[in-house]
């Protein structure tokens, strides 16, 4: 099985701990992802860039909260992870 599969997996199969853990942890990682584009100052890339960061957390909590298919939370906690990792990396390293 691929690590994507094992994964969704177990946190299908204890989806209720899992899904607040998630809300805890993509939200303070989207948070601090926020803080490092503002970091940079307030120019019109990196409220882009912060909207982009903000969407992305809103998407994640919201499909926990309107309890939608498992499947589909998993992979928007997923990106959320992801845009806020890239983004801390983009203006912690790069810009």
């Amino acid at each position: 099985m691929t690590l994507y599969q094992t994964t969704f997996e177990n946190f299908n199969k204890n989806y209720m701990g899992s899904a607040a853990m998630a809300v805890i942890g993509q939200s303070c990682l989207g948070g601090a992802a926020a803080m490092y584009v503002l970091a940079n100052g307030t120019s019109i890339s990196q409220m882009i860039q912060l909207a982009i960061i903000v969407l992305a957390c809103v998407f994640a909590n919201t499909s926990i909260l309107a309890q939608m298919k498992h499947k589909m939370v998993f992979n928007l906690i997923i990106t959320s992870a992801f845009l806020s990792v890239f983004f801390i990396f983009l203006n912690s390293f790069i810009l």
